[in-house]
C-alpha cells in the first residue's frame, strides 16, 4: 500500500473530557494512523479504551481536542462546519446498538431516506426506488418499508443501519461494534454482509470491536489500543501470529479455541495490576501498571509507536527483550 493509497490521515488525535473543573479524561491521546482506500482497518481494546470515541472524533460527530483528521487530502478538523457537508456525505457510521440508533417512531423508508433527504439526492419516485434497492442490498424486502424499528429483530434492525449509512454512497463507513449487541448466530451474517458490500461498492471501513476472532477474520490491518493510545499496528495475520506488545499477547492468549482439549492445554496470560485512571494518568506507559516485564523506564518515559519489523508498530522500550 502507497502513500497515495491513503484515504485518511489521523495525526496526534487528541479527545479529552472535562470532568469537574479541573480533571481531564484523555479518552483519546495522541493517536496516529492511517486508513488505506479500499481496506478494513480492525480496532481493538478492553472496554473503556476509547476506540468508539476515536472513530466518533475521526468522523467530527465529536469535536477533537487535538491533532488533525486529512480526508482525502482535505484537512477536516479546520474546515468551517458549513464546508464538512462534502464530508459527511463520503463518511457514515453504523452505531453498536441497532435499536437505540433508529428513530421508534419513523418508518424504516423514512429512516433510510432521511440521508436522501438532506444532501437532496432523490425524490419522488426516483427515493423510492432507491430505498427499496437499499433493502434489497442488504437482504430485506419491499414490504420492510412501511414497518417501524420495533418490529424488526435485532440482525433485521442492524441491517436497516447498514442500508442507511449506504444511502448517501459513501467511500468510508466507520462500523462501531455492529455486532456485538446481536446473537452469535446472526453475528456472522452481518459480518458477511458488510464484506460483500465492501467488495461491491470499494468501502473503506474502520471496523471498532473488542470480538478478536471476529476482527481478524474481517480485517486486512488491526490496532490495539489501551487507555486512548495505540500500542500496535500490523497487518491481521502478523498480530495474531507474532504479536510483540504484551497487552496484545494478553487479549489474543484470552481468545477461546473451540476444541475443549487445545482450550484446556493453551497458555493464558493474566493480567494483574490496577488499571491506572485516565483522569490523571502516571507518567510512562499506561500498561506498566499491569506488565509482568515494567522496569523503570517503563515507569519514567511513553514510548513512541515504533516501526520493529516490515509496516509492524509497537510501542514498547522491552519489545526486544521480550520477543
Amino acid at each position: 500500500m502507497h502513500e497515495k493509497d491513503i484515504l485518511i490521515q489521523v495525526k496526534n488525535l487528541k479527545k479529552y473530557f472535562t470532568i469537574g473543573k479541573t480533571n481531564l479524561v484523555k479518552a483519546v491521546d495522541d493517536l496516529s494512523l492511517d486508513i488505506y482506500r479500499g481496506e478494513t482497518l480492525g480496532l481493538v481494546g478492553e472496554s473503556g479504551c476509547g476506540k468508539t470515541t476515536a472513530g466518533k472524533t475521526i468522523l467530527g460527530l465529536i469535536e477533537a481536542s487535538g491533532g488533525e483528521v486529512v480526508f482525502d487530502g482535505v484537512n477536516i478538523t479546520k474546515l468551517e462546519l458549513s464546508r464538512r457537508r462534502d464530508f459527511k456525505k463520503r463518511a457514515q457510521i453504523i452505531f453498536q446498538d441497532p435499536y437505540s440508533s433508529l428513530n421508534p417512531r419513523m418508518t424504516v423508508g423514512d429512516i433510510i431516506g432521511e440521508g436522501l433527504d438532506i444532501h437532496g439526492l432523490a425524490k419522488g419516485k426516483d427515493r423510492e426506488a432507491r430505498i427499496l434497492e437499499l433493502l434489497n442490498t442488504v437482504g430485506l424486502n419491499k414490504e420492510h418499508i412501511s414497518r417501524f424499528p420495533h418490529e424488526f429483530s435485532g440482525g433485521q434492525r442492524q441491517r436497516i443501519g447498514i442500508a442507511r449509512a449506504l444511502a448517501i454512497e459513501p467511500d468510508f463507513i466507520v462500523c462501531d461494534e455492529p455486532i456485538s449487541a446481536l446473537d452469535v448466530s446472526i453475528q456472522a451474517q452481518v459480518v458477511n454482509l458488510l464484506m460483500r458490500l465492501q467488495k461491491e461498492k470499494d468501502l473503506t471501513y474502520l471496523f471498532i470491536a473488542h470480538d478478536l476472532s471476529m476482527v481478524k477474520y474481517i480485517s486486512d490491518r488491526v490496532g490495539v489500543m489501551y487507555l486512548g493510545k495505540l500500542v500496535e499496528l500490523t497487518k491481521s495475520d502478523d498480530l495474531y501470529e507474532n504479536p510483540l506488545h504484551p497487552y496484545t499477547k494478553a487479549l489474543l492468549s484470552a481468545i477461546p479455541i473451540p476444541d475443549p482439549r487445545e482450550e484446556r492445554e493453551k497458555h493464558r496470560i493474566p493480567l494483574e495490576g490496577e488499571i491506572p485512571s485516565n483522569i490523571n494518568p502516571p507518567p510512562g506507559c499506561s500498561f506498566a501498571t499491569r506488565c509482568q516485564y515494567a522496569q523503570d523506564i517503563c515507569r519514567e518515559q511513553t514510548p513512541a509507536l515504533v516501526e520493529r519489523g516490515y509496516k509492524h508498530y509497537v510501542a514498547c522500550h522491552l519489545v526486544d527483550q521480550i520477543n
